[in-house]
């Protein structure tokens, strides 16, 4: 037989399909044309001993000159194959050789001549046969020519296994390529992998391109090496349960087989998988084609299983278990960098984030901050800010700006972090003189880092000013003196909702020129308005000018007019940063507090504040933030307030939502007890409900009952006069009560800790690198 097959599907086809060749067909006519024989063909043994094929036939019976096929149990051809001669045959009836032979028993012919035909090797796989129904005496032109034409056959059989020979080493050679260039593209996949979403992405991509997987699925052994744990999200075979996303080690499941075993596991069908481990049957998985179960192996631990899901059955060819191999070590490679550089990030924004605490609590001012670092994992950035407390009517805000993006800039930070709040909590100084000992301190003593920062004085009027309060009289503000240093420039949020940029001209970085002289700058911060500090990262985009940048945060900061401070910083960066961080993000907001213009309570009287509040829900916030100011500016505690807050929102809403205008909130204050009013034109009294759980609303009033001293509600008469708005015609009053001793909520002021950002949702340095590698050689051993 020949050692690659060149006809085709010639000895592999279907009984009823024909293997007639035209290559053939034409030798065996010139063999009736010049012989001058009835008949004539090239037969090919098949692999079975009484299987023939006749690719070339002319003259032959229709049946086989259509069938090109048929069974003979002593073919004449298989004579040649065993002696390698010619058969010369002028009568067959006198030929005891041939005589009970196929093509003298079944094809009736009387003389024949046969040469064999070799394929590339040498073998015997044939022969060229001249026919003729009567006795012949075949003369030595007629055995020439039919030798010669047998060795075209042997040629043209040549000529094809090298051809296909040809083929197979170019489809090799091609499939070889492909795989070289898969695994350079798998190395450089997985070389830029940093996060462990990204981990699952690039498994997805290698397992579906290179080894045509349809799902893929990420597990994770447990830091106490108990449970597997699945973490993919978008990848996974659908019609996996949720309930099986964690199973002990120990459980019946391949999985978790290939963790105790430490070897690959593959399973043609889903039926395959089922006789192996029949608890998986039932599940509701989707597919019923094949299955293989990775081990990813660190330190000599499988840490993890990768699973791969086809559509259809598949036998594990050495191909696909030489990729199995290959991805599942460039995953462990993958994950361990990963952990490496979470544990790496979670020391530098340990780091920061101990230095970044929460600002203090500080009297007439309302100070947020927020600090985003940003969103490549191997960056952690040296951004900051502080506020240092002098004395009652004094702080210093600060915030800074260290070059660099790794764990050396936040060692940086925190050294100019902690010399500048030394410097400003024991020095008088003003802004650029705080600026300029920092700098000195920073080039003779260290770090010896380049930086930008701004520092802000806030210095409180001891008594009213100017004639910018309610109707022209004066109010107590701050003297807002200002230093930068190569910062970008801070912001005020006016009252009446413009944005004004403190554009003086910036001095020199630090860490350039310690002596470079340094300028103070002075403005104004009143009541209610807001000052801004942020760093670079807020208003820095690749592609669009800092101009354009700082223009969008100051349309920004203007439509938050009225917002909550402590909500103002997260939704600038929100807003103006969103998923397309690519540096660390600081931002540190404070807002004047509106005072009770009565000043706080004394001997003269309460305190007593009145304000009126526009028709619709948009004033609700402000309203209720002029509430809290008010009662801060009485020294009222921050869990009273609290209390405060809720009731007052209830009742304002209330009033917005039911009642009619105008509206007008009262606070009053002594030391016993605080006061908030809200009157307004409808004098429908609020309704005691008792809402579903379901329902939205309906609980202000319990809310009355419970969380005040006393509550009430008044009526008033056409024409009545109620504080200095005047005459504001009949409506009604409601109003609680909270008696400064009283502690409704829970005795204490909750403090929220904020976490440590981490790479992804999975704790994956306690998965990854539970111990050290001394520690798992010590394990082994």
């Amino acid at each position: 037989m020949p050692e690659t097959q060149v006809l085709g599907s010639l000895t592999h086809g279907a009984p009823d399909e024909s293997p007639a060749d035209e290559v053939f067909d034409r030798i065996v006519r010139l063999v009736r044309r010049n012989l001058g024989v009835p008949a004539a063909t090239f037969v090919l043994l098949g692999q079975e001993d009484d299987v023939q094929y006749l690719p070339g036939a002319v003259g032959l019976p229709a049946e086989t000159q259509r069938t090109r096929r048929y069974v003979l149990e002593h073919p004449v051809t298989g004579l040649i194959a065993e002696t390698r001669t010619a058969v010369v045959i002028s009568d067959a009836d006198a030929e005891p050789r041939v005589s009970g032979r196929g093509l003298v028993k079944d094809l009736g012919a009387r003389s024949l001549a046969g040469y064999p035909v070799e394929d590339s090797r040498g073998q015997v796989v044939g022969a060229l046969w001249a026919l003729d129904s009567t006795p012949r005496t075949w003369s030595e032109d007629d055995l020439a020519t039919l030798s010669d034409l047998a060795a075209a056959c042997t040629s043209e059989l040549r000529l094809r296994s090298e051809r296909e020979r040809a083929r197979r080493a170019e489809q090799v050679a091609f499939r070889a390529h492909q795989r070289a260039q898969f695994l350079l593209g798998l190395s450089e996949r997985f070389a830029g992998v940093t996060t462990i979403e990204e981990v699952e992405e690039t498994i997805a991509q290698v397992v579906g391109s290179g080894m045509g997987a349809r799902w893929c699925s990420l597990a994770l052994v447990d830091a106490d090496r108990r449970h597997l744990r699945y973490i993919t999200v978008g990848h996974q075979e659908p019609g996996f349960p949720d309930e099986m996303r964690s199973a002990r080690l120990d459980a019946p499941r391949p999985d978790t087989a290939v963790v105790r075993d430490r070897t690959t596991l593959f399973y043609r069908d889903h039926a395959e998988m089922i006789e192996v481990f029949p608890a998986m049957a039932g599940i509701g998985l989707l597919s019923a084609g094949a299955r293989s179960f990775l081990p990813i192996i660190a330190d000599d631990d499988v840490i993890g299983v990768v699973v791969c899901v086809w559509e259809d059955t598949r036998d594990h060819d050495a191909g696909t278990a030489a990729l199995e191999t290959t991805v599942s070590r460039y995953v462990a490679m993958a994950l361990e960098r990963v952990a490496l550089l979470e544990a790496r990030r979670r020391v530098a924004t340990t780091l920061q984030e101990s230095l970044l605490t929460d600002p203090p609590a500080v009297a007439h001012l309302d100070i947020a901050t927020t600090y985003s670092p940003a969103a490549r994992t191997d960056q952690v950035g040296g951004d900051w800010y502080d506020t240092v407390v002098r004395d009652e009517n004094t702080a210093v805000l600060m915030i800074g700006d260290v070059a660099g993006h790794d764990v050396s800039a936040a060692a940086q930070m925190g050294q100019l972090r902690s010399m500048l709040r030394s410097m400003a909590w024991s020095h008088d100084d003003s802004p650029a003189e705080l600026l300029t000992r920092l700098d000195r301190a920073n080039a003779e003593l260290g770090p010896h880092a380049m930086a930008t920062a701004v520092v802000v004085r806030l210095d409180h009027d001891v008594e009213p000013v100017g004639n910018t309060g309610p109707e022209g009289t004066p109010e107590r503000g701050y003297t807002l003196t200002w230093s930068d240093a190569g910062h970008p420039q801070p912001l005020v949020l006016r009252r009446d909702g413009s944005v004004e940029r403190l554009d003086a001209r910036p001095d020199m970085l630090l860490g350039i020129a310690p002596d470079a002289t340094r300028r103070d700058h002075v403005a104004r911060l009143l009541p209610g308005e807001t000052l801004l500090l942020y760093t670079d990262g807020l208003v820095e985009r690749r592609g669009v000018s800092i101009t354009e940048r700082t223009a969008d945060l100051e349309v920004a900061l203007s439509e938050a007019l009225g917002e909550a401070t402590a909500s103002l910083p997260r939704a600038l960066v929100r807003r103006l940063v969103g998923r397309a961080q690519r540096d660390d993000v600081a931002v540190l907001a404070a807002r004047a507090r509106v005072q009770a213009p009565s000043g706080p309570p004394s001997e003269e009287g309460p305190a007593t504040a009145e304000r009126r509040v526009a028709d619709d829900l948009s004033d609700l916030g402000p309203a209720r933030r002029w509430v809290d100011d008010v009662l801060e500016s009485c020294d009222v505690d921050a869990e009273q307030r609290r209390t405060a807050m809720l009731l007052s929102s209830e009742i304002l809403t209330n009033a917005l939502e039911h009642g009619a205008a105008p509206i007008v909130v009262t606070v009053v204050v002594d030391d016993e007890r605080l006061r908030v009013a809200v009157r307004d034109g409808c004098t429908r009294p609020p309704v005691l409900r008792a809402p579903e759980p379901q329902d939205l609303s309906g609980r202000g009033v319990q809310f009355l009952e419970r969380l005040g001293s006393r509550w009430g509600v008044e009526q008033h008469l056409p024409g009545e006069s109620v504080g200095r708005h005047g005459d504001l015609g009949e409506g009604k009053t409601v109003w609680f009560e909270i008696d400064r001793s009283a502690r409704p909520l829970t005795g204490a002021v909750p403090v929220v800790h904020r976490r440590s950002p981490t790479t992804s949702s999975v704790p994956l340095v306690e998965r990854v690198l539970p111990w050290t590698r001394d520690e798992a050689r010590r394990r082994r051993t």
